[in-house]
């Protein structure tokens, strides 16, 4: 059937469709939570919605008229969709920033009480070396934990044969058959192994700037040890590089003098004494008074009044040269010592395992 009675019910579904896209806006507007317009969700969409039974209604139309009365409808769904969906997206960014205002905590607040958190010992004693290092006109340098055979070995003038190359010493990584870890003679190795020092941070450092060079290279290293009262498979070092024109040995006792007494008072003084390292020549131990008795001899120190801490020695010209520098214009010294000893030495720990258990009651002394 085509004539009045056919538009007159179309005016009126379209009338009703109006009314219903208006109450479906209106109802979430006015629902404040999201278990609210979840509620509201029957009677927005779906065949028991109000759009879903007027829908029903367009078995009344002619023919000609359901595509106009379907755009409508389609048109009036749409609109709810997309308001539906801004709503419940607002609704629960705000669920979201209730819950983090009610569960905020402030972790930058010190807690009261023996509970008070604070750096390890061995972060301690980092922070104090790189600060007294600092305040000697030194950078602080830092580089990966896993090299290549040449950074670790080769270009620090380590032959081949060296017992530090044995497996017994050295931890080595199953890379495949070759790695790639930076450029350089070696860049590609089939040797890649857990750093067992900081010396490859000193060879990069030396590729990657011209001198003059006033470098530290704190960080943690690995060795096959079996963990005792004095040893750790994994510990920490800190070594020191200088290379610039004129530099001789007497930089390097100079140097090491002034760490020692700002390290540990105008009490302690510093020695070198002649040994042997393949990147160094010459090369010493480094030995300062004890500790415990400040020279005058005890058990610590076996009545000798001075205690091992570390080597050091001039950088050897292979060393140099393996880095791109001419050691006819340029020379250097370097020198390191384990950041763990000397925690242990400054504090009286008689077993360097004590830093590693997590003891709350051990950590909580310092």
């Amino acid at each position: 059937m085509n004539g009045p009675a056919s538009h007159a019910g179309l005016d009126t579904l379209l009338a009703d469709i109006d009314v219903a896209r208006s109450e479906g806006l209106a109802a979430i507007a006015a629902s404040s939570t999201t278990d609210e317009l979840a509620q509201a969700e029957s009677g927005l969409f779906g065949r028991k919605s109000v759009l879903g039974q007027i829908k029903q209604g367009f078995g009344s139309l002619a023919v000609e008229l359901r595509a106009t009365a379907g755009r409508a409808l389609n048109e009036a769904q749409q609109e709810l969709r997309v308001a539906h969906a801004v709503a419940a997206d607002e609704l629960a960014a705000a669920a979201r920033r209730e819950q983090m205002q009610r569960e905020w905590l402030d972790l930058t607040e010190t807690p009261p009480g023996p509970g008070r958190g604070h750096l390890h010992l061995v972060t301690q004693t980092t922070e104090r070396l790189e600060d007294v290092f600092v305040g000697m006109g030194f950078t602080v340098s830092e580089g990966p934990q896993a090299e290549t055979d040449w950074y670790n070995f080769e270009a620090l003038n380590l032959p081949a044969a060296h017992p530090a190359r044995s497996m017994w010493d050295t931890l080595y990584l199953d890379m495949g058959e070759r790695t790639e870890l930076g450029d350089g003679e070696g860049g590609e190795a089939t040797n890649v192994v857990l750093r067992t020092h900081t010396s490859p941070v000193q060879i990069r450092v030396m590729e990657s700037q011209p001198p003059p060079i006033y470098t530290i290279c704190p960080g943690r290293v690995f060795r096959r040890d079996t963990a005792d009262a004095s040893h750790m498979p994994v510990f920490h070092q800190i070594e020191g590089l200088v290379v610039d024109r004129g530099i001789s040995f007497t930089d390097l006792a100079g140097t090491l003098e002034e760490f020692t007494s700002a390290y540990f008072g105008k009490a302690i003084s510093s020695r070198l004494r002649p040994s042997y390292f393949p990147f160094t020549e010459p090369s010493a131990e480094f030995d300062i008074n004890c500790v415990i008795c400040e020279g005058a001899g005890c058990q610590t120190c076996q009545r000798t009044g001075w205690i091992e801490l570390g080597g050091c020695g001039m950088v050897h010209p292979n060393v140099l040269t393996n880095c791109g520098i001419d050691f006819e214009e340029w020379t250097g010294f370097a020198f390191g010592f384990g950041i763990d000893r000397l925690a242990l030495m400054r504090h009286g720990i008689d077993d360097l395992r004590d830093m590693y258990t997590n003891d709350i009651r051990f950590l909580n002394q310092f």
